[in-house]
């Protein structure tokens, strides 16, 4: 599938692309930013429901809920790529419920540079539907999809920092539209 929007974030984290792989595995860790009352989220936050695999297996399903200014939103995801300790992607499965972002792609690639690893967290994603959904995806959306991304890359980057680690924040923030 093609998505109208995309926004991603690259840092430079000291791990080891096995190491780095291992941490954004977790989708919880992946998605805490999503998981606590924010500015961005408007006070609300999200929720997890695992199948058996976690998130960690191509084909997985991955389910959020939460409120947000009192409306419930929802999105179902399936892991659909899962290059360990390279790349893994997943994307919306049906018609999501939420406010400024529609259907979706998401996931992150790694790359070994020198003794640290570089990267690449992207979302590639469509407006909502709904035409309320179209006009605050094209206020909100980009704004919202860079807070996400460079939110996942630099907590990745922090964790391992806060091991002693350093990093570059070479790439945070970036945006393009009509991007597959």
């Amino acid at each position: 599938m093609t998505y109208a929007h995309s926004a991603q974030a690259i840092v430079d984290v000291a791990a080891s692309p096995e190491a780095l792989f291992d941490y954004l595995d977790d989708q919880v860790r992946v998605g805490s930013h999503m998981q606590k009352p924010s500015m961005m989220m408007l006070g609300g936050r999200m929720s997890y429901e695992f199948d058996d695999a976690q998130g960690r297996a191509v084909g997985s399903v991955i389910r959020m809920q939460g409120n947000i200014l009192g409306l419930v939103l929802s999105v179902e995801e399936v892991v659909i790529e899962r290059r360990p300790p390279r790349r893994k992607a997943w994307e919306t499965r049906g018609d999501p419920n939420l406010l400024v972002i529609g259907a979706y792609r998401m996931g992150f690639e790694i790359s070994a540079s020198g003794e640290t690893s570089r990267l690449r967290v992207f979302i590639n994603y469509d407006y909502p539907a709904t035409f309320a959904g179209k006009f605050l995806g094209s206020l909100c959306a980009p704004m919202y999809a860079r807070w996400c991304v460079n939110r996942m890359a630099k907590d990745a980057a922090d964790a391992f920092e806060a091991a002693g680690g350093h990093r570059s924040t070479a790439g945070m923030g970036q945006t393009m539209a009509n991007r597959p």
